[in-house]
């Protein structure tokens, strides 16, 4: 237990509320700006790519403008959607069952990013197959843009005062108002640094310095993989969910198990298109 001296010591939490402005009756939350912003921004990215064609195979981006236009709405419903419908499977199950008006309670937190992931894959299989576009090009240009939402919601997090780390005396430990009487990591912060900015610089240099994209899938698979070893770290850090605690000793979380299957995949999506490649070569 942390001493009484090292809370004083510790960096106060930012009192920043949660509601960023009110119009009338209706509170706009940080958290849902954080959404709108990573999404939008996301758009903006994801246009200048499809207007490089030097980055694609043969010059030929793999879809158009005016497709990504149209796609805005089903990645934002396969985030929103797939990110709660996930966090009350793997994470809350029980209290939405005893109270279901709590699934819509969206401003109050309680999002799984494995169900997001979940959600927009399935929102982009769908839609590359309704618009004749390849699935796993359309897969890198979501995944290439990302690490910009996840930046955007783990700092949302961080305003929010939730997903706090676990009891710590570093110098920068935070006494969050939500914490208890200790010092904690900004486990938000480390997952905005990793999966955030780490995460982006990493799928940028890969997109447009070593012509990533000519192998449709390495860059979901990179994203992917980096995500999942960069979350099964920061949970050594974070604080499980009060809900479902440690799975075994007091280190094996749900964030660390949901991760495992995804390292797993982005290694074989990384060796299907080099393969892939590969044989274009010998063909060629």
């Amino acid at each position: 237990m942390l001493t009484a001296p090292t809370l004083l010591a510790a960096i106060p939490f930012p009192a920043i509320d949660p509601v960023a402005f009110s119009v009338g009756p209706i509170a706009v939350h940080w958290y849902g700006m954080a959404y709108v912003a990573g999404i939008l921004i996301g758009w903006y990215y994801a246009r200048r790519m499809v207007s490089t064609p030097s980055i694609w195979p043969n010059g030929q981006p793999p879809m158009t403008k005016t497709h990504l236009d149209d796609f805005l709405v089903w990645v934002a419903l396969g985030i929103v959607l797939g990110g709660r419908i996930g966090y009350i499977l793997f994470y809350d199950f029980p209290a939405v069952a005893a109270n279901p008006l709590r699934a819509i309670e969206i401003w109050n937190g309680g999002m799984s990013f494995h169900g997001g992931l979940v959600g927009t894959t399935i929102a982009m299989i769908l839609f590359a197959r309704r618009n004749g576009i390849i699935a796993w090009s359309l897969f890198d240009i979501v995944a290439a843009v990302c690490p910009i939402g996840l930046f955007f919601g783990r700092i949302a997090n961080f305003i929010n005062g939730e997903l706090w780390g676990r009891i710590s005396d570093v110098p920068w430990a935070i006494a969050f108002p939500t914490g208890g009487p200790f010092t904690r990591h900004p486990s938000q912060l480390y997952e905005a640094g990793l999966e955030g900015v780490a995460l982006f610089l990493l799928l940028r240099l890969l997109t447009h310095h070593f012509n990533a994209l000519k192998s449709p899938g390495l860059v979901t698979g990179a994203f992917i993989s980096f995500y999942a070893v960069s979350r099964i770290f920061v949970e050594f850090f974070r604080e499980p969910d009060a809900q479902i605690g440690y799975l075994a000793g007091n280190w094996l979380t749900m964030g660390m198990v949901l991760s495992l299957p995804m390292l797993a995949i982005g290694i074989w999506a990384m060796a299907r298109a080099r393969r892939s490649a590969q044989l274009r070569e010998v063909q060629d």
